[in-house]
């Protein structure tokens, strides 16, 4: 599915809430790209790591900077991490802003039932990113 989400995206078609995060890979510093769905709150824009230590996760902890792509327009951006409690309340409204999501959660085993309660309890397990405009 991440393949064929990210060829749409190279065609400039919008699919959904679905943006690109790219950012230099720790190791070889070449580009690495995969398709996440960031969701605002309060002001913010975050991005949630579905899979504990996933290599996107330990680029953008590693680069702090990358890009978010959506159709054909990309803006630069900082993964600025979140500490397990400030993480709390994005988790928490992360089953309501993004449901198409919470499937992910389960299938990978990270949530049973996809409540509010499960996902705030993800807060150590997690990384979760606030992304700033540079």
């Amino acid at each position: 599915m991440n393949k064929v989400m990210m060829a749409v995206q190279k065609a400039g078609i919008v699919a959904g809430p679905v943006r690109v995060l790219t950012v230099p890979g720790r190791k070889s510093g070449a580009p690495r790209s995969t398709p996440a769905t960031p969701f605002t709150l309060h002001d913010g824009l975050y991005v949630v790591g579905g899979y504990p230590n996933a290599d996107w996760v330990l680029n953008a902890r590693a680069a702090g900077a990358g890009t978010v792509t959506r159709g054909r327009k990309s803006q630069p951006v900082s993964f600025v991490e979140l500490t397990a409690e400030q993480a709390r309340p994005v988790l928490r409204a992360f089953p309501e802003r993004v449901p198409t999501g919470v499937g992910f959660f389960k299938r990978s085993g990270l949530v049973k039932e996809g409540t509010a309660e499960e996902f705030e309890a993800l807060a150590r397990r997690c990384a979760v990113f606030r992304l700033e405009s540079n």
